[in-house]
């Protein structure tokens, strides 16, 4: 006999009722960010800030170990140096925010205006190319200032019409890597290395599977000769481009002017790239792994690993259960995992144990300790996993927790990542046929596999009648030629459509 019982969540609605609600409802309740009193802007709080500066602190490490090294920009560009090079500033015009006075001033009713107009606007970084394009055209002089591998964390400001937390505001937090090389071959081995980090990063970090490939002409950064990029599927089938790096050619060194003197005496242009991941991937670190009880995160990413909860039923027992919380602590916090100390909360907080233990389910922790008289007594832990269920809780002996943590936490990032993995290939369909491509996207939706001529106007129709992009043509090629499912002419190989973000 079938139950009734509805379940209750601590999250609604719950993702199936509505996602995109349930998404600003986890973020809420995990305390991620919020928005902010500026249009489009959100302020990140620090449980969302610290994963931020771990998936910074990764990254930072990764970048510098293959060369790079970190400098930076002002935020302010010249209207100017937009104009230099046609095809960028035309792909971010619409998104530029523009500085035009250097000063306020009192009007006639005592307001402030803005004031002292400006004898050139700024524009406030959309993306850096420009401005350090004219940086490498007066550092670089000679072969030997080749390669020069720089990165910059910054902050950056787009104009958007619809926003939401993480995926997209006007202002987000980025990394923006920019290389110059001797040649071409140089150049591009670089942006497919970078492509190849992002990627390592995602899955082995993020716990969040990811496919590497191109994007069509339509779909290139603005001035790039070609774009390159890693594409993951969240939990409500859409598409998130995690991240991206650009083979440039020589189109802002002509317009910069970035030239170097070779070996042979000859004067060249450079090769350039640009490479960049935001904020964004907090975003999909939650709609990849976070359920109906709030955010679930990888360990690896987690800005604390283990949190203790003392439950104190008499004021007799306080003391002696504070003192074996903040002894199972300090051994804890001795341990190393991956790279990091582990980190550790005592939750001493005036509320309800239940009520407590769930908010830190709500924030996604990754293991849950319950401490009382009896572990005190029996020198045990009582352990919940955020990847199970609530209730699956389990004693283990003190020595054993802290003897297996490690394991425990590696065993929770495994099954992230295979539980993302399976979830990917369970909704990924080769399409054969245009009646099928379009009653798949007009029902649940997911990664199309399908062949495509190359055409821009079948893109921008699929774009209009389905919302459908192509979101890369993946280099694992496994399909070979075929026929467009749309014009029935030759194909190289299949690309992958979706929904987006």
């Amino acid at each position: 006999m079938q139950s009734n019982k509805v379940t209750k969540t601590a999250i609604t609605p719950t993702r199936e009722e509505n996602y995109s609600e349930w998404y600003q409802q986890v973020i809420k309740a995990a305390d991620l960010a919020e928005v902010s009193p500026v249009k489009g802007c959100m302020i990140i709080k620090p449980w969302g800030y610290a994963i931020w500066e771990n998936i910074q602190r990764i990254l930072d490490e990764q970048f510098k170990a293959t060369g790079h090294k970190n400098l930076y920009f002002p935020l302010m560009i010249p209207l100017s140096f937009m104009q230099k090079e046609a095809e960028h500033i035309e792909g971010f015009a619409k998104e530029c925010a523009v500085v035009t006075h250097h000063r306020l001033a009192k009007d006639a009713e005592g307001k402030l205006v803005p004031a002292g107009p400006l004898e050139e606007p700024y524009i406030i970084r959309p993306t850096s190319e420009t401005i350090i394009g004219e940086a490498f055209s007066r550092w670089i002089q000679s072969y030997r200032d080749l390669p020069l591998l720089v990165n910059q964390w910054a902050n950056i400001v787009r104009w958007e019409m619809r926003t939401r937390l993480f995926l997209r505001t006007s202002e987000f937090l980025w990394q923006e890597g920019h290389t110059a090389h001797a040649s071409a071959e140089e150049a591009m081995q670089e942006s497919l290395m970078i492509l190849d980090l992002y990627a390592r990063f995602a899955e082995e970090y993020m716990a969040m599977p990811v496919i590497k490939g191109e994007k069509s002409e339509s779909e290139r950064f603005p001035g790039a000769v070609n774009t390159y990029c890693i594409e993951a599927m969240m939990q409500d089938k859409k598409a998130l481009q995690a991240g991206t790096s650009h083979f440039l050619g020589q189109h802002f060194s002509r317009g910069f002017n970035i030239k170097y003197l070779s070996a042979k005496g000859q004067e060249e242009f450079v090769w350039t790239t640009s490479w960049g991941v935001s904020t964004r991937l907090i975003g999909g670190l939650i709609m990849t792994h976070s359920d109906d009880n709030g955010l679930m995160l990888p360990p690896k990413l987690s800005p604390s690993h283990v949190v203790i909860l003392p439950i104190i039923h008499k004021e007799a027992d306080r003391a002696s259960i504070l003192a074996y919380c903040k002894q199972l602590a300090d051994e804890l916090q001795d341990i190393q995992y991956h790279g990091r100390r582990l980190g550790v909360e005592i939750d001493t907080r005036d509320m309800a144990g239940g009520e407590k233990s769930w908010s830190w389910v709500k924030k996604g922790i990754p293991l849950r300790l319950e401490i009382g008289n009896k572990e005190c007594t029996g020198n045990t832990v009582f352990m919940g996993r955020r990847d199970r269920e609530y209730k699956d809780r389990n004693t283990l002996s003190r020595h054993e927790f802290i003897s297996t943590i490690k394991a425990e936490l590696d065993d929770i990032q495994a099954h992230l990542l295979l539980r993302a993995q399976a979830f990917q290939k369970q909704n990924t369909n080769v399409i054969t046929n245009k009646d099928d491509f379009y009653a798949f996207f007009m029902g649940n939706g997911g990664f199309a596999l399908a062949h495509w001529n190359g055409s821009a106007q079948i893109e921008a129709k699929l774009k209009q009648d389905l919302g459908v992009t192509i979101r890369c043509i993946p280099f694992d090629n496994q399909s070979g030629q075929g026929q467009c499912i749309f014009t029935g002419e030759q194909s190289p190989q299949q690309v992958v459509f979706a929904k987006a973000y």
